[in-house]
């Protein structure tokens, strides 16, 4: 018989799936009002500030964060308040009635709760490149909005071509000296609106028919 982890005895209790920065608010928020949350964290325990290097953008810190250390320290303050944490993730979900039911991989339990919050939030594309993993945090970034201030003066690129690469490179284009666009076919998919204010943005070029093999550190600037 599958263990239940989560009951529903007086009809309070909360299950967040997702430990990102959203998750992990929801659960001291949650905690703090008596709801005994459960976050299954997922994957990537933490969200993809895990990947990000120095945090400066994140209220009540007037130095720069490790993102790792923010959410190691997001984490131990919902624990604190009383939040169970699962690292696993889920194979299962059952909405259609109450109580709501929740399935975990590895250990096959079955969670139960009259309230889940979903906030898986999103996962970057990534190229699958030694270099890439290698350098990631150190001139290779996922997140323009995060780390955008740290390439300030500097010429990047930016891969792909939808509406989230444009978006970007038109706010990397307020910071750098210049952007390129790397895209693997002759054309944007980006929206009508997006390709337009790319193309009209002088600090925007592209770079068309190519895809990335590699990136390097050379004489001081990163490729």
């Amino acid at each position: 018989m599958n263990k239940i982890i989560v009951d529903k005895e007086d009809g309070k209790k909360v299950l967040i799936i997702g430990s990102g920065v959203a998750g992990l608010t929801a659960a001291i928020y949650a905690a703090r009002g008596g709801l005994e949350p459960t976050v299954i964290s997922g994957n990537q325990p933490g969200g993809q500030l895990m990947l990000t290097s120095d945090v400066e953008n994140f209220p009540g810190f007037d130095e720069p964060i490790k993102g790792p250390v923010l959410m190691e320290r997001m984490r131990r303050q919902a624990e604190r308040f009383g939040t169970r944490f699962v690292d696993e993730s889920i194979t299962e979900v059952d909405f259609s009635s109450l109580p709501l039911k929740v399935r975990t991989e590895s250990s096959k339990e079955l969670f139960l709760a009259d309230s889940v919050i979903i906030a898986t939030g999103a996962s970057a594309l990534w190229l699958d490149l030694e270099s890439e993993r290698r350098l990631k945090g150190r001139g290779v970034s996922s997140c323009a909005t995060c780390d955008g201030f740290f390439f300030k003066g500097k010429d990047v690129a930016v891969v792909g071509g939808g509406d989230t690469a444009i978006e970007e490179a038109l706010f990397l284009s307020k910071l750098t000296n210049s952007v390129k666009v790397i895209h693997r076919r002759k054309e944007l998919n980006a929206s009508a609106v997006m390709r337009q204010k790319a193309f009209n943005n002088e600090k925007i070029s592209f770079l068309w028919n190519s895809i990335v093999t590699e990136t390097w550190y050379q004489q001081g600037r990163r490729h």
